[in-house]
């Protein structure tokens, strides 16, 4: 495991877990996908593995809907890093949730798709599915772009299976 790998995790962690927390007040997703699902060439589609936390003390119901922060990352099969925090929006349906957000980043290429900047973008939408009273499975699909503020903006369009529980 490389000293990059190692330190990811530790940032990733020092976001998430909080020192001191309530039960139930802290929502953790762990997601597993192909990045780059799109790759014209072939040769940048990989795996990618991540951990998002929202604390849902900090939802807000608005005219719009209900929308909390979110924090987290991913990492993938060539150790691209992607590091975001943003906004999500919730909306349910019976025990569906439908959740999309967007989430500007920190995006460190390692053997990976060069991108052509390290400020990224993200916009997704998730299909939750309530599994148990404080657990969720889903399907996510997003978007990484820089919006022509780099060099280059090939992008990456992403898929991942989510899980999601409260703790």
């Amino acid at each position: 495991m490389n000293l990059r790998v190692l330190i990811t995790i530790g940032i990733l962690l020092g976001i998430l877990v909080p020192l001191k927390a309530d039960e139930g007040s802290n929502n953790v997703t762990f997601y597993t996908g192909t990045f780059d699902v799109i790759d014209k060439e072939g040769d940048d589609q990989t795996s990618l593995f991540g951990i998002e936390h929202k604390n849902p003390d900090l939802f807000r119901d608005t005219f719009l809907g209900k929308f909390s922060p979110v924090s987290g990352g991913f990492m993938t099969g060539d150790s691209s890093i992607y590091l975001y925090t943003g906004v999500e929006g919730q909306y349910n349906v019976g025990p569906i949730n439908i959740l999309p957000s967007f989430t500007p980043g920190y995006y460190e290429k390692g053997d990976g798709k060069d991108l052509g900047s390290v400020l990224e973008f993200k916009s997704e939408i998730r299909l939750d599915f309530d599994l148990f009273e404080n657990s969720k499975i889903g399907y996510s699909y997003s978007h990484i772009s820089n919006n022509n503020w780099g060099n280059t903006n090939p992008g990456s369009d992403n898929q991942s299976i989510t899980f999601s529980k409260n703790f």
